[in-house]
């Protein structure tokens, strides 16, 4: 076997082994997904973490998924103490039914934590996490919206759960202020809302991506319960 050949072969196993409970289900909800569940998901009820991929990750290869976000942070090691969820969208923005569709099919076929559902998602996503809690907040816990927007209409429903809206100061492609009018929307309806907005220093559209990488966002979600 060619040297070549013999790294090949060992990419594959090393790449297989860090995503050895991560597999797609393809055929059970509108939207394919991946999933990751922990092992000891057999014993004890676990979260679930639902990320949702920008608009560069559409289409009908769920290896996309994997580029960025939750999953590429998995890739590079990271140990998520929950049912990771990570939909595809074939095309046009994220129908938050259909999200629904995959949280209920999760809830029905694993051992979950009802207590402890979080969403999360990134430009289209971000508009995709605010449009699934403004629509059904009382079926989560908490989300993080980044660099995305929603709907000014849905102020009074996403000002009942915990929100963490982030966004960088030199976003180009979705502005600033499409997270701000969210965020003034919910503070007009609920001044003590549970709502943390972050203007990221520096931020553009591409950068805040690092934020999967690191502790903050999912030290906040986890620590998020439902009564």
């Amino acid at each position: 076997m060619k040297l070549k050949h013999i790294y090949i072969a060992l990419f594959a196993l090393i790449s297989s082994l860090g995503f050895s409970q991560l597999k797609t289900i393809t055929d059970k909800t509108t939207y394919p997904f991946w999933i990751n569940v922990p092992e000891k998901e057999n014993s004890e009820k676990q979260p679930i973490l639902i990320f949702l991929h920008g608009k560069s990750l559409s289409g009908t290869d769920l290896n996309r998924v994997r580029r960025y976000g939750v999953l590429r942070a998995m890739d590079k090691g990271r140990k998520i103490p929950a049912i990771v969820v990570a939909p595809q969208l074939a095309k046009g923005s994220w129908n938050p039914d259909k999200v629904l569709e995959v949280l209920e099919y999760v809830k029905k076929n694993y051992n979950v934590d009802e207590s402890r559902i979080y969403v999360c998602g990134m430009s289209l996503g971000g508009y995709g996490t605010l449009h699934f809690a403004g629509k059904h907040a009382e079926k989560i816990t908490a989300a993080v919206a980044i660099c995305g927007g929603g709907n000014v209409s849905d102020g009074c429903k996403l000002a009942t759960i915990p929100l963490w809206i982030q966004h960088g100061d030199i976003d180009y492609i979705v502005p600033l202020s499409e997270s701000q009018k969210v965020v003034n929307a919910i503070r007009k309806c609920n001044e003590k809302a549970n709502l943390i907005f972050s203007i990221i220093k520096g931020g553009n559209h591409g950068n805040v991506e690092r934020l999967f990488h690191e502790d903050a966002m999912y030290d906040w979600l986890f620590k998020q319960k439902r009564e």
